[in-house]
């Protein structure tokens, strides 16, 4: 892709608005959506929070400071998106977020949209006994293979602690396995 800053100043300004966003779109659509659709798991979900993340994206551009990369900004957004939106659902269900990743792991099975087999899905199962802090770094670094210093920077948490939780993540999910 062409130098960030330009591409951000075309992203700012209103002549050039429609096109820079048509590439941002194509540029991060699918990697946000299988962000998105690895927390939320439910690709109808997923499309809602993705729509939701394009949304904010846009509605804040302009307080981009580029502190940090646009790439680290975008996930960032998307990453709140997704916790926001299953935090919200979970109380609007009455019941809390591991109950609802569990009946959303139970559905799985028959979702059109998950190609996965069964080792796929007792990976999901264990998966979702970790703590949601462990659970994202894993899904980050597992499935996305992101790089500590990219999952640092979306999530502003340091390297250390980041590569800790991957560590107690894929121990956890090693006992899990090997007892299923």
């Amino acid at each position: 892709m062409q130098d960030e800053k330009a591409f951000i100043e075309e992203l700012l300004n209103p002549k050039m608005q429609n096109e820079a966003f048509r590439k941002l779109l194509q540029l991060y659509q699918k990697p946000l959506y299988n962000h998105i659709r690895n927390m939320v798991l439910n690709h109808d979900d997923a499309d809602d929070v993705l729509q939701n993340t394009f949304v904010k994206i846009f509605q804040n551009l302009k307080t981009f400071k580029g502190d940090s990369k646009l790439f680290s900004w975008i996930y960032r957004i998307a990453t709140n998106e997704a916790l926001t939106f299953m935090q919200q659902r979970s109380k609007k269900q009455g019941i809390s977020n591991e109950e609802i990743q569990q009946k959303t792991l139970n559905n799985l099975e028959t979702d059109v949209w998950f190609d996965g087999n069964e080792i796929q899905l007792k990976l999901q199962k264990a998966i979702a006994i970790l703590p949601d802090k462990q659970q994202l770094v894993f899904k980050m670094k597992y499935f996305e293979e992101l790089k500590y210093e990219q999952i640092a920077e979306i999530t502003e948490t340091s390297v250390g602690a980041l590569k800790a939780s991957y560590f107690h993540a894929v121990k956890k999910i090693e006992v899990f396995l090997k007892s299923n």
